[in-house]
């Protein structure tokens, strides 16, 4: 029997735990591919922003900005990509921090890709809170 799934105040819920949306967006110009991550958070309201500069898919730099959501709302290319818990979040974060630190000289495409994954939460682990 399927419990349909849960909403407070009209935010998603996951096992209990709280969901924020996740917005990314891609650049590409004259060889270097800007990759930005995006999480809105509530407390404090903000929307904190992952910057990946990266060229023949070495990441060549990454720097963190945080934006008011009515900036944020002003900037184009952003799409909503997935929703997320802080735990999820924080996993991504330190495993972007060891990557930066790893990829400095050498190819790491499918290591980003495999950390953006990381912000997709599992639909089967719904029924296993």
């Amino acid at each position: 029997e399927d419990v349909p799934s849960q909403t407070f105040d009209n935010k998603d819920y996951f096992c209990g735990k709280e969901t924020f949306p996740v917005y990314e967006s891609i650049f590409t110009e004259e060889g270097e591919t800007i990759r930005k991550i995006a999480i809105e958070i509530e407390k404090p309201p903000q929307i904190e922003i992952h910057v990946w500069t990266i060229r023949k898919g070495i990441l060549h730099h990454l720097y963190v900005e945080k934006l008011s959501k009515r900036e944020f709302e002003g900037l184009p290319y952003f799409k909503l990509i997935t929703r997320t818990t802080l735990s999820q979040w924080k996993i991504f974060s330190e495993g972007e921090a060891q990557i930066s630190q790893m990829c400095e000289n050498r190819v790491c495409r499918t290591e980003l890709e495999d950390l953006v994954k990381v912000l997709y939460l599992e639909k089967s682990e719904k029924g296993h809170c």
